[in-house]
């Protein structure tokens, strides 16, 4: 009979452990994916600016000197990322290629222009700077017109600036509902404990000594969930990096180390804060008191 009910208060306490970790866990498996998204939003949202073309068109009239000047020039430039020409055949190309027809048989001729497409860095993707930069441009005389969606960087601009503001403050407040979730679990672990905490305390065990084992074995819990939580971290970040190669997530090694170190002792203060506060609270409370 004692044989079942010692291996009973086992399994309950394997699934006491169990839910401790696992809740642990995923609060920083969450936290962590959420520290990425902050370490990467300039990254992300540099990828999606630089998805921005200016385009320069060419007067038939311009040399062929004077065309690689301009490349050479804007090669030189602090807000250019990459260049390429693209001659009047090849956008009849690109053209038909997306259309699926030939406009150049109902026309009898090619009315596209020579042109160079201008690949801006991040920084630069701005109104002020963009048009900047075209009005430069259209002072060379072989230059019909510049180009570029307007208010496609416009809206960009200002959906990074909001998207970056709620990161921050889904940050915050994720910070604090993953410390008030591991705190409750450390607190539902301590308090199937309590009459074991009192018993000692009346037998004249020191609060340290009582609190010793307790804290010492929340940070155990602490460790092995952290050290899940990085896995999971570490499995999505191979993914992502997987799937979406031209953002390079894993170039800033560094910062993502700290990352993981940082998870790794919240999920070791975390629970070493929880179970000191917790074990304290039982041991400042009468015996009558426990049963409320």
């Amino acid at each position: 009979m004692s044989s079942s009910f010692e291996r009973y208060q086992k399994r309950r306490l394997i699934s006491s452990y169990f839910s401790v970790v696992l809740s642990i866990a995923l609060v920083l498996f969450l936290l962590g994916l959420l520290g990425l998204l902050v370490l990467n939003a300039k990254k992300v949202s540099d990828h999606f600016k630089e998805q921005v073309v200016v385009t320069i068109y060419l007067k038939d009239s311009a040399k062929d000197v004077e065309v690689k000047q301009l490349e050479k020039s804007l090669a030189m430039a602090d807000y250019v990322k990459a260049t390429e020409y693209v001659s009047k055949d090849q956008a009849a190309e690109l053209m038909k290629a997306e259309n699926g027809e030939d406009f150049m048989e109902f026309l009898g001729y090619n009315p596209l222009q020579n042109s160079i497409d201008v690949t801006i860095k991040a920084d630069f993707v701005t109104e002020t700077q963009l048009k900047s930069i075209a009005e430069e441009t259209t002072t060379k005389s072989f230059v019909e017109e510049v180009r570029y969606d307007s208010d496609l960087v416009t809206l960009m601009n200002n959906n990074v600036r909001k998207i970056s503001f709620w990161i921050l403050v889904l940050s915050g407040v994720f910070t604090v509902i993953a410390v008030l979730l591991i705190n409750s679990s450390i607190r539902l672990s301590v308090y199937s404990k309590r009459f074991t905490i009192k018993t000692m305390q009346m037998v004249g065990a020191t609060k340290r000594f009582i609190r010793k084992p307790f804290v010492w074995k929340s940070v155990r819990l602490g460790i092995i969930g952290a050290i899940v939580a990085m896995g999971g971290m570490a499995i999505t970040l191979y993914y992502i990096n997987k799937t979406f190669p031209e953002l390079d997530f894993l170039s800033n090694r560094i910062l993502i180390g700290g990352l993981f170190a940082i998870i790794f002792l919240l999920g070791i203060v975390i629970t070493w804060i929880s179970t000191f506060i917790a074990t304290q609270r039982f041991l400042n409370l009468k015996t009558d008191q426990l049963y409320y």
